[in-house]
C-alpha cells in the first residue's frame, strides 16, 4: 500500500517536470505566448522580409510590444504582406515606421517600430505604409565585391594609360 502511494507521487512529480520542460521549450522557441491582454492588428507591406517568421517579436525601443501574426505574398503588388498583432496597451501614431531588424550579426529577425509624430493613432485594420525591408547579407557581400572589382578595374586602367 505504501509503495503504490509513493509511485503515484513520483509519477505526478515526473509529469509536472515534463510539462515544465515542454513549456520552457515552447516559450524559448517563440511558439507559445501567454498574453491575456487584447491586441489589435495592423498590416504592412515589405519588398523583402528576409528570414522573418510568424511569431517573431515586434519591438519598440527594445521592448516587445507585439508579434508577427501572418506573412502572405500579395500577388498584385508583388510584396510580402505582414500582419502584426500589437498589444492594445501600446498605442502608436499613424505615421510610425516599421523596419525589419536582426538580433546581432546572424540572429533572428524582428520588426522594429519607430513612433511618428501624428496625433492620430493606429487602429485595428490600419496599414502602415512607411516600411524598410530586411538587409540581406548576401546582397551586401555582392555589392562589396562588385565595388572592389570596379576599383581594381579603375586602377588598372589608370596605370595602363601612363
Amino acid at each position: 500500500m505504501e509503495r503504490s502511494r509513493n509511485d503515484v507521487w513520483v509519477g505526478l512529480f515526473v509529469l509536472v517536470g515534463l510539462a515544465a520542460v515542454l513549456f520552457l521549450a515552447l516559450k524559448s522557441a517563440n511558439l507559445l505566448s501567454l498574453n491575456l491582454q487584447s491586441d489589435y492588428r495592423v498590416t504592412a507591406k515589405f519588398d523583402n522580409i528576409g528570414g522573418l517568421k510568424p511569431k517573431a517579436a515586434v519591438k519598440s525601443a527594445g521592448v516587445v510590444v507585439g508579434r508577427v501574426e501572418t506573412i502572405m505574398f500579395d500577388d498584385k503588388a508583388f510584396q510580402a504582406r505582414v500582419t502584426l498583432a500589437l498589444e492594445s496597451r501600446y498605442a502608436f501614431p499613424k505615421d510610425s515606421s516599421l523596419k525589419i531588424l536582426t538580433s546581432g550579426l546572424l540572429g533572428e529577425q524582428y520588426i522594429g517600430i519607430e513612433a511618428g509624430a501624428d496625433e492620430k493613432l493606429l487602429a485595428a485594420g490600419d496599414q502602415v505604409t512607411a516600411t524598410q525591408s530586411a538587409v540581406v547579407l548576401e546582397n551586401l557581400i555582392g555589392q562589396f565585391l562588385f565595388s572592389k572589382a570596379a576599383e581594381g578595374n579603375g586602377a588598372q586602367e589608370a596605370g595602363g594609360k601612363k
